[in-house]
Parts: C-alpha cells; sequence; structure tokens
C-alpha cells in the first residue's frame, strides 16, 4: 500500500471500488489503472481511497501498486458524444466504467474524460455540477437528467429530435444504445444540464496531478 495514509496512490488492474470494506458491499465505481488515488484510512485489508474526482470508497489493499499513467485525462475524442458512441453495445454494469461494462452516470463521466474533463462521478453530482439549460436551448450534445423531485438518478446525452444515448438496463434492453427517449423516462425527466468551462466542480489534468 501507499507508505502513509494521505499519500497518492495507484492500482495494477481495473478495480471495485465499494461502498464498504467488504467484498459483498456494493460497487459504488471502479479504479482505473494508473490514475490518481489518494488513500485516506486502512482497515483489515482494505484502503479506503479518493479519486481525483473527488469520490470515496474502499478498495483491497493488494490492488494498489504501480504507477501513474500519465494519459489517464489526455484528450482522444472530439467530444463527449464522440467517445459514448464508441462505447454502444457495452453492456450495463453498476458503477463501471469500461467497455467491458458501464453505468449512465460512467458513461458521461468517462465520454468527458475522454475529451480531457474531469466531472463528478454520479447522476445527481453531475446535474449540480453543471449549468441547467432550459428544454428550447438543449442542443445536441448537452445532458439531461431523470428521478425523482429529491434527485437525480438516471442521466443521458440529448442528441436532439427526441433522441438520447445512455446506458440503461430495463426489460429488452441491456446497455449503451441510442433510441428515442422513452416515454417512461420524459415522465421521470428532471432537466436539461450543460457542462462549461465555468461549471463547478470542473477538472484539467492540470489540476489533479
Amino acid at each position: 500500500m501507499a507508505d502513509s495514509v494521505g499519500e497518492h496512490t495507484f492500482v495494477y488492474q481495473l478495480t471495485p471500488v465499494r461502498a464498504e470494506p467488504s467484498g459483498d458491499a456494493e460497487q459504488v465505481t471502479q479504479a482505473l489503472p494508473g490514475e490518481p488515488l489518494r488513500a485516506e484510512e486502512a482497515r483489515d485489508g482494505w484502503i479506503r481511497i479518493r479519486t481525483a474526482y473527488d469520490y470515496p470508497g474502499w478498495i483491497r489493499e493488494d490492488a494498489l501498486g504501480g504507477g501513474p499513467d500519465l494519459h489517464w485525462l489526455e484528450r482522444r475524442a472530439a467530444d463527449p458524444v464522440e467517445a459514448a458512441r464508441a462505447l454502444l453495445g457495452t453492456p450495463y454494469l453498476w458503477g463501471g466504467m469500461t467497455a467491458a461494462g458501464i453505468d449512465c452516470s460512467g458513461l458521461v463521466h468517462m465520454s468527458y474524460r475522454a475529451v480531457g474533463r474531469l466531472v463528478p462521478r454520479d447522476a445527481d453530482q453531475q446535474e449540480d455540477a453543471a449549468e441547467a439549460v432550459p428544454e428550447p436551448e438543449l442542443r445536441p450534445g448537452d445532458l439531461v437528467t431523470y428521478g425523482d423531485a429529491e434527485a437525480a438518478d438516471h442521466i443521458a446525452f440529448w442528441l436532439g429530435e427526441g433522441h438520447i444515448l445512455h446506458a440503461t438496463r430495463r426489460a429488452g434492453v441491456d446497455g449503451v444504445v441510442e433510441e428515442p427517449e422513452p416515454a417512461e423516462l420524459r415522465a421521470r425527466r428532471r432537466r436539461g444540464i450543460r457542462f462549461t468551462n465555468e461549471s463547478p466542480n470542473h477538472y484539467s489534468s492540470e489540476d489533479v496531478m
């Protein structure tokens, strides 16, 4: 593990990050090899870490090791929608962050990471961090959130003309799809949002290395 709590550390391979220090606990996200993590606490073979995008969780101590990936936040796509479309067909996985499995907010997070921007991890955090956009002003590449009156629990890219791109799991659909906005989601729509350079909780590679 890191020599002391508070140091930056890394993982060798794709590693589940769990809500509690237990292999049975919910996977809340995944740590990718070489991305910077900060060790906060050690407990019974587990390490509480915090990601560069300020997301806490627990990983196995024996997952730690290796060195930094200096290109982990390097721009690889022209825009987030292009990055998201490259993941079409990827199966849905709660807490997933890769082409092996991804969830709705993970798709948004990784699509922005592909253009060198680090945004929050979960749908409610993404909604809070972005600028609200009135429905008539939505444009392709913006985002739409869904949920109840309290918080967002789903997020999708808005493509225009009633179509969205998202990771979802429901009857007959399991993964990243581009489709007309389903009626059941439209009924739960909370707001349109847009990440701008002035959005809070937005980071670049210079901020986190």
